[in-house]
């Protein structure tokens, strides 16, 4: 999905949810904050970097969790393939073999370390992404539906975490895609609303819901994408 005339800043220490149906454009502006596309037109910075001139300087701040090709190397094990990605990220053998132990634990994937990656259920896959995307202790945090294949414990286990051990401290800045409202109302404190491409609003759930007259995030959505009135009336939105 191309994108059009999409412009917004997320704070230090800020959270920041994309909402928008599938194919509205989410993942592609995260791809493009990832150094993963180029934008055609306008530019995009992180943390000060532009994402194309001073892809690198990028890349050493945030850490990139994408909703489906996760990119590991399916014949390594888990822990050679955090090792590797460590090692990208300049972490000292023993700093990977702390940080690892450390994320393994958090994301219960013990038994799973030394296992061929393609042997691993979808869910496991799920959890060593999250674990990869934090290895380097990044100052930005790019998740792509961090929840999805997260069985209900691992998705509550792991919102928990990102509030009470990485936002908490207000110095990592979040952007994260997600369908599910009430984990966007927990970890955001502004929602951006995207729809074909566009970004239609971006605010506090609050002011987004005074705005529009809506009493929840749901009617938030679908009054700015124009399903509102096809709800009303009874018919089913596509």
């Amino acid at each position: 999905m191309a994108l059009a005339g999409v412009s917004f800043e997320v704070k230090e220490g800020e959270a920041l949810a994309i909402l928008g149906a599938n194919g509205a454009g989410k993942s592609t502006l995260l791809r493009i904050l990832a150094t993963l596309l180029v934008p055609t037109r306008g530019h995009a910075r992180v943390a000060g970097h532009d994402t194309v001139q001073q892809s690198r300087q990028v890349r050493r701040r945030l850490g990139y969790h994408a909703g489906t090709d996760h990119g590991f190397y399916a014949r390594l094990t888990a822990r050679e393939n955090l090792l590797f990605f460590c090692q990208l990220n300049l972490l000292s053998s023993s700093a990977a073999a702390q940080r690892i132990s450390q994320l393994a634990e958090q994301f219960q994937l013990g038994q799973a370390l030394d296992r061929q990656v393609r042997t691993l259920s979808t869910g496991t896959v799920q959890r060593l992404s999250l674990a990869r995307a934090l290895l380097h202790r990044p100052s930005v945090l790019l998740l792509d539906e961090p929840t999805r294949s997260l069985d209900a414990i691992a998705a509550a286990e792991f919102r928990r975490f990102l509030k009470s051990e990485i936002l908490r401290h207000g110095q990592t800045s979040l952007l994260f895609a997600s369908h599910t409202l009430p984990e966007v109302e927990l970890l955001a404190d502004r929602v951006a609303v995207i729809h074909a491409g566009r970004l239609l609003a971006c605010d506090t759930t609050s002011t987004l819901k005074l705005s529009t007259g809506a009493s929840s995030l749901e009617e938030v959505f679908l009054r700015l994408t124009g399903h509102h009135a096809a709800t009303s009336s009874g018919e089913r939105v596509p």
